[in-house]
């Protein structure tokens, strides 16, 4: 969902979500879940995660207002706050309310966002100063590999390295036992198009994907809060403002997800080097990931991104 830059786009969306526009009421939607975090998902509040079991023509917005107590802007589509935790400023510092639907930024307001059956909706409040945009993340996994977006699933690659050969069926495993089918291509490999590509192997092999490149950019430009160094042996970890507080060397994993233009998203299974990207591997499970945004994966345990100190 685009902020404070894109708020002429969010208010149309608005409007088209108080008028109704394509969400009628129907036959139940069935089961969704419904996520409310702060910080990254480093807290929870009361009542989170819950179990919904949303009727017909169901919205983001109505499925949050039935399970807590919410203030809103803007005809009623902006969230300000949910249970007395209020956007604005912190220490400041820009502070917002932002959701994703199966791991991935809600393109519209949360009023115009019709729900699916089997949909994970996560609201999360935090700092956005490093960043305006975070097009997707890993904490909703199995998300979206099982749902999709919009009610339909995206085809599954996956594409690895040239040394990645082993890794690769562990990933091929994890997803399997989480229910997704997912093919195979070698790394490089033309036509993902509408494909949910997952890219394995070490940092200095997997790079030159144009989505993969993007994590060395920053936050800003992957919405990930990770840079791996030019030659791919550390990865720097970052605060909320996108500072490095910690450096991490060999045997680190990572796992994160990010987006390119209008495309589903792009898994990134990576690492320092191979022990690194087996650590990862081995983790791609929803006990590692949940409420996770990205994680970094080490021989003392995972590590949230961004790193938030309490």
């Amino acid at each position: 969902m685009r902020r404070r830059a894109g708020l002429a786009a969010l208010l149309v969306a608005v409007v088209a979500g108080v008028t109704g526009c394509g969400l009628g009421a129907g036959g139940d939607i069935g089961g969704v879940t419904l996520i409310v975090t702060s910080d990254f998902g480093s807290a929870s509040l009361p009542g989170s995660p819950a179990g919904v079991d949303a009727p017909g023509g169901e919205t983001v917005m109505r499925s949050l207002q039935r399970h807590f107590k919410v203030t809103s802007r803007y005809g009623g589509g902006f969230v300000q706050s949910i249970d007395g935790e209020a956007g604005g400023t912190q220490g400041g510092r820009p502070v917002d309310w932002f959701y994703y639907v199966n791991g991935i930024e809600a393109p519209r307001g949360s009023a115009s966002t019709g729900l699916h059956r089997g949909d994970v909706v996560w609201w999360d409040r935090h700092d956005w100063g490093a960043t305006q945009r975070i097009p997707a993340v890993v904490g909703a996994f199995p998300e979206p590999f099982l749902h999709g977006s919009g009610g339909t699933r995206f085809p599954v690659r996956l594409e690895c390295s040239a040394s990645a050969g082993a890794v690769c069926q562990t990933v091929q495993q994890k997803l399997g036992d989480a229910g997704v089918i997912a093919g195979e291509a070698a790394f490089g490999s033309r036509g993902g198009e509408a494909l949910l590509r997952v890219v394995v192997g070490p940092w200095n092999e997997v790079r030159s994907d144009f989505a993969v490149r993007l994590l060395a950019r920053g936050p800003a430009a992957s919405g990930v809060y990770a840079r791996p160094s030019a030659d791919g042996r550390s990865l720097a970890v970052l605060d909320p403002r996108g500072r490095t507080v910690r450096t991490l060397g060999a045997g680190t994993g990572l796992i994160a997800a990010t987006v390119t233009q209008s495309q589903p998203p792009v898994w990134i299974v990576t690492g320092t080097d191979g022990a690194g990207v087996a650590r990862a591997a081995r983790s791609l499970t929803a006990a590692v990931l949940h409420d996770r945004f990205a994680v970094a994966l080490t021989a003392s345990g995972p590590v949230a991104l961004p790193q938030v100190t309490p």
